[in-house]
Parts: structure tokens; sequence; C-alpha cells
């Protein structure tokens, strides 16, 4: 999915701006309860470019949509016992209602009582719903191995899952753990890669590369700068900030020239982008 140049005027100078990417955070948390099916939907109706979702192993090693390793009680109704989800098998996270709780940071996002947290196909079975790609993030950290599968096994349970429905052309993977982006590049270096960063520690140039030659990088869009956008996509790098949610972070990121915009709102953006003649 790459960006179409499109000419628009800016500051009365008519000049050539890229096809930005809409990608819905976590489907679209402004509007619908996070990682569920309801907010993928939601961003699949809006005209989302990517679904972006997190994805953790149950301890019966299935991969399941969930920004938290260990439930959430302000937006998950617990059931009881474990919260960790590593700790639980399918069976038992099915036993917990994601959808019914209103996140108050999303005054506009309307509950979908009974809603699940949803395993990754169930999230990859929505690809005949339309030509949108998957922005998969996995949710693994070093400091705490026992959340996670080893990163090797991690990359191999979610490849599995994209080849089952040769998905890999519209698939990219990110996380802030490199170590799976490079587990995934030896099985299957075809697949995109995109590394997370939230402390701008570097140039993006270099950050790519620590993350096992990635074609993307994904700062928090705070960390965007013009010169830091030319330096990647000098070096070939597309730059894809998150999560940015309002008008002027919108502008900022347009103005630097980002390839896409992680978003919890993608239908508020592409209205937006629509309106400046960017769609």
């Amino acid at each position: 999915m790459k960006s179409a140049l499109r000419f628009v005027l800016m500051g009365g100078v008519l000049k050539a701006a890229p096809r930005i990417l809409v990608h819905g955070h976590r489907g679209a948390r402004a509007a619908r309860p996070e990682n569920t099916l309801p907010a993928f939907e939601y961003a699949i109706a809006a005209g989302a470019d990517f679904l972006e979702l997190d994805v953790a192993v149950t301890r019966d090693d299935v991969l399941v949509v969930s920004h938290d390793p260990v439930f959430n009680p302000d937006i998950c109704r617990a059931p009881g016992g474990s919260r960790v989800i590593r700790e639980l098998t399918l069976a038992e996270l099915r036993l917990w209602d994601c959808g019914s709780l209103h996140n108050p940071r999303f005054p506009s996002q309307q509950p979908v009582p009974g809603a699940r947290i949803p395993t990754l196909d169930e999230v990859l079975d929505l690809a005949g719903s339309g030509a949108f790609g998957f922005n998969i993030e996995t949710k693994s950290f070093p400091e705490h191995p026992e959340l996670t599968p080893p990163p090797e096994r991690f990359a191999a349970l979610l490849l599995a899952a994209i080849r089952r429905r040769r998905l890999e052309s519209r698939v990219v993977v990110q996380s802030f753990d490199f170590r799976t982006l490079a587990a995934l590049r030896a099985l299957a270096p075809e697949i995109r890669r995109a590394a997370l960063d939230e402390r701008g520690r570097c140039d993006f140039v270099s950050l790519a590369r620590e993350a096992a030659e990635a074609q993307i990088v994904a700062p928090a869009f705070a960390l965007v700068t013009p010169e830091k956008v030319r330096a990647a996509h000098a070096a070939g790098i597309e730059v894809v900030p998150w999560t940015a949610n309002a008008a002027p972070a919108w502008d900022c990121l347009i103005n630097a020239g980002v390839d896409g915009i992680i978003t919890d709102d993608p239908a508020g953006l592409l209205a937006y982008l629509r309106e400046r003649n960017l769609r």
C-alpha cells in the first residue's frame, strides 16, 4: 500500500503531497471499545487504510488482541481469578467482558455490552471486508519474560496466522521489542516491519537499522520533525507516527510529510484529510 502523490495548495504554493494512510488505533478507540471486533468493523466502515491492533498470547498459545498483558479493570469486567493473559486459557479469557465499560478518556465512545477480546484469527478474518491492511503490534516485554512466549515462538505463531490467510502483503508487524522483529525477519523477510519508539533516543534511520532493518519507523507523534522525516525518506524508510487525535497534531504531521498517521479517531482524520484535498 504505497502512497500516491497528489498536488495540493499549501501556503499559496502548489506542492506534491503523499496520500497519508490512516491507521485505526486499536480499531477506533474514540468510537468503540478498543481492540474489539466492533471497533475494527467501525474503522473498516469509516474507510481506514489499516487496522492497528495489539497481540498477546494465552497460556495455550492462542494469539489474542489486547494492548495490556494484564487485564485493565477500567475497560474490562472480571469474572475473578488471574488477570494475566499469559496465565489464562482462551476459554478462560472469553469470560471477560471488554465492551460494557465506557472508557472515560473518550467521551464519544459507545459501549458494546458483552464484547469479548477477539483472537487474532477472528480479526484477520475481516480481510474479506475490504482492501485495508493490518498493523499488528507484538506485545512483548524483555523485562517480563513471564508475560509472553520467547520472541522466536511469538514470531512463529504470528507468521502462521498470517500465512494461513495469505496476508503477507497486507500486514505490517510493529514492536517496541526489536527481538520479535528480528525473529520475524529471519522467518519471513518479505513481511514489513515497523520500529516503535517513544523515547526519541536516536534518529529515525538509526532506529530502523537497530530494529532488524525495519522499513518503517513508528515514533510517538511529538518526536516527528520535518528534518527527521526527510532523512528517513532519503534512506527509503517510511514514517507512521502514533497516536494523533486532533487537528493541531494532524497539521504538524501532514506538514512534516509523514506517510501515515495512527489515530484513535480514523473517521475524524479521514474527514479532515478530505477537507484538505488529501484524500
